[in-house]
């Protein structure tokens, strides 16, 4: 029965929202505005937050990374007084002094100035690394094989490709087992990397790796075989895995304290701690979200206000319909239904509305302003609350103003 009398308000909310087209519709923008923009939120906040778990994980959010610090010139020959740059031993100190260091990567770059195959050439970087980098940086092979420590140890020249090198050195055919010529050395492709595609280059001023368009060797053949300017340091950067529990940023200040000492007070590195930025990109991401949630809700104030004036309109508008309902045995909790059902249904059709105007809110912010995107069913659930909310709020005081009309001064007005 009740179900029975649920279909019949709605039926006659859906006529006479029918009746009065234009004003139902100035009414719904308001819902629609609001519900638009709550989706367009949600979707961003979503998309930010898969790129930005996807780009750390290029970093490794257990690990704490030490990158050298540039300097040239005569600050250069003064620094090397006192340091010799990032080397071998720091990271042998760090793994020895800090328990909760349990693995380490390190890095060369090396100067490019040739780089083909028989069949393509390109200008990609060329970095020396030890064979745990594929696991600190959650690297992943399409084909062929990673770089091992026999590799490494017995100075062999191997390489593996990223997606995009091995498609510019071999665009006709299989990379592995292929050779290709970096300067004056000739190396064999024993692997290539699966694509990482990555919308950005940075993460929050950071540079992230660009696996697909890099060609890693190992990091001793890099150091035997290749030459490297006067006075640089040994290695580029490496990083520490941390255990489990361990806060980065104190395991950071730790590792800071140690290699000042090590390098004579002289700070000729940075420290990147992948976690951290993923807090601060966080932090960003919640003042974006109050922003928008702010625009969201004042949308949805005014939609709210546009459905209680509508639905005072349309007491005053139907007085007289009231009033013979009551005289003919409908209660006071039967016309209290129907005009709750009525505003609810003007916000839930606004709310239809407005969940298609989000998500085109959504790929319109995502094709001109270059921001990553993403549906999500929490953005409509939390649509579909808020304006089912709204609706019934701002529903409640017309239809019980309706509901409390005398039915004698209803009928006699006109």
């Amino acid at each position: 029965m009740k179900l029975q009398k649920l279909k019949a308000n709605f039926m006659e909310a859906l006529e006479q929202l029918w009746f009065h087209k234009l004003r139902t519709f100035l009414t719904l923008l308001g819902m629609i505005f609001g519900v638009g923009a709550v989706i367009a939120m949600v979707s961003v906040g979503e998309g930010a937050q898969r790129e930005a778990l996807s780009l750390i994980d290029s970093m490794g959010l257990r690990n704490v990374l030490v990158e050298e610090r540039r300097v040239y010139g005569e600050r250069l020959r003064e620094v090397r007084q006192r340091s010799v740059g990032l080397s071998l031993q720091d990271v042998k100190a760090s793994m020895e002094t800090l328990p909760f260091a349990t693995n380490y990567s390190a890095e060369k770059k090396i100067e490019v100035y040739t780089l083909f195959s028989r069949q393509g050439e390109s200008d990609s970087e060329v970095l020396g690394v030890t064979p745990s980098l594929k696991e600190l940086a959650n690297l992943k092979l399409a084909q062929g094989r990673w770089l091992t420590d026999d590799d490494n140890r017995e100075y062999r020249q191997v390489a593996v490709l990223g997606a995009a090198v091995a498609n510019q050195l071999f665009p006709r055919g299989e990379a592995v087992g292929q050779i290709i010529k970096v300067n004056h050395a000739w190396l064999e492709v024993v692997g290539v990397l699966e694509s990482k595609n990555l919308s950005k280059d940075n993460f929050q001023g950071v540079q992230l790796s660009g696996e697909n368009n890099r060609i890693y060797l190992p990091l001793m053949s890099a150091l035997k075989r290749f030459d490297f300017p006067d006075m640089a340091s040994e290695i580029d950067s490496f990083r520490l895995e941390l255990e489990p529990g361990i806060d980065p940023q104190i395991a950071a200040q730790t590792l800071d304290h140690l290699l000042h000492r090590r390098h004579g007070q002289e700070q000729d590195y940075n420290i990147v701690v992948p976690a951290e930025l993923l807090d601060q990109h966080a932090q960003t991401q919640r003042i974006f979200n109050i922003i928008m949630s702010c625009v969201a809700g004042i949308s949805l104030l005014v939609g709210g206000i546009g459905i209680m004036n509508i639905m005072l309109a349309t007491v005053l508008e139907r007085t007289n319909e009231i009033g013979l309902l009551r005289a003919v045995g409908a209660t006071q909790e039967n016309i209290r239904d129907q005009f709750i059902v009525e505003s609810v249904t003007i916000s839930a059709i606004g709310g239809l509305f407005g969940i298609v105007l989000g998500f085109a809110l959504a790929g319109s912010i995502s094709l001109f302003a270059g921001w990553p995107v993403a549906g999500s069913a929490n953005a409509i659930v939390i649509a579909v609350f808020f304006c089912t909310t709204t609706g019934l709020v701002f529903g409640i005081y017309p239809a019980v103003k309706a509901s409390k009309l005398d039915p004698i001064t209803a009928l006699q007005r006109d």
